[in-house]
């Protein structure tokens, strides 16, 4: 009798975030005419796309902030649409954000701000725990100790950007949402932004979603980039190929043309 040799199936991984023909108006206006997009499990992905493309709403609809018109929004598989009560709170728990503006409380010091999801809501800590584990995050972000009991009003903004990211990453998060992460700062800053945003999306593992209309963000973090235009994917694919995709909507981003196959289709 012979042996029959075992034949391992290779495994196929559920991607982190699916979207399938996601749909969203507002009132007369369409914004999402079907996005269809998928993000890996670790992977770090970023949307492109102009203004009023869709980015920020696509976001906001992964988050259950907007309730899509149709559609399917998987996480982990599970639909999380119209989710309420505790469930929502279990899915808002898988995802830490950097907002566009920082968005830090103005009345809390920096390190409250950091652990505001300590301290309040489902992973409330005591407060000197809550404390401690701030302060690990804050140092993570390259801020001294001296920054703890400062207010947001006296930090400069790129000093509030890594407050922002401290805070994003503070509770363990499994995806991450970065919403115009470079918006307002100096070059100089920005590319230490950038280089902290890979390390920290490395090192912990985590899935990363970016919104950015800055190129340079998109070559220091992606792994994959998605075009938005006209409220569809227009191209999804790995970052090392944004620059020969032969697709007219990529090179007119990437190469920042005023005019060309996209002002001609409008």
């Amino acid at each position: 009798m012979t042996d029959t040799a075992k034949i391992e199936m290779p495994k196929i991984e559920m991607p982190k975030i699916e979207m399938r023909g996601v749909t969203k108006s507002f009132g007369s206006k369409p914004v999402l005419l079907g996005v269809d997009l998928s993000v890996p499990t670790g992977k770090s992905l970023v949307i492109i796309g102009g203004s009023g493309t869709g980015k920020s709403v696509t976001l906001k609809c992964i988050l259950g902030l907007i309730a899509p018109d149709a559609g399917v929004i998987e996480v982990d598989g599970e639909n999380v649409a119209g989710k309420r009560g505790k469930a929502r709170e279990a899915l808002l728990d898988k995802f830490g954000m950097l907002f566009q503006g920082g968005a830090l409380f103005d009345s809390l010091s920096v390190w409250e701000n950091v652990a505001f999801r300590l301290l309040h809501g489902s992973r409330k800590l005591p407060r000197e725990e809550a404390r401690a584990i701030a302060m690990e995050k804050l140092r993570r972000v390259g801020l001294e100790e001296d920054t703890a009991e400062l207010f947001p009003a006296e930090l400069s903004g790129g000093m509030q950007k890594r407050v922002g990211l401290a805070r994003a990453i503070c509770a363990e998060p499994e995806i991450i949402f970065f919403d115009e992460p470079t918006t307002g700062l100096d070059p100089i800053m920005a590319d230490v932004i950038n280089d902290l945003i890979r390390e920290i999306v490395v090192e912990m593992g985590v899935t990363a979603v970016t919104i950015t209309h800055d190129m340079t963000s998109v070559r220091k973090i992606a792994d994959r980039v998605a075009m938005i235009h006209h409220g569809v994917i227009q191209w999804c694919g790995p970052a090392a190929e944004i620059d020969s995709t032969g697709n007219p909507y990529m090179h007119q981003f990437v190469n920042g043309l005023g005019e060309g196959p996209i002002e001609a289709i409008r």
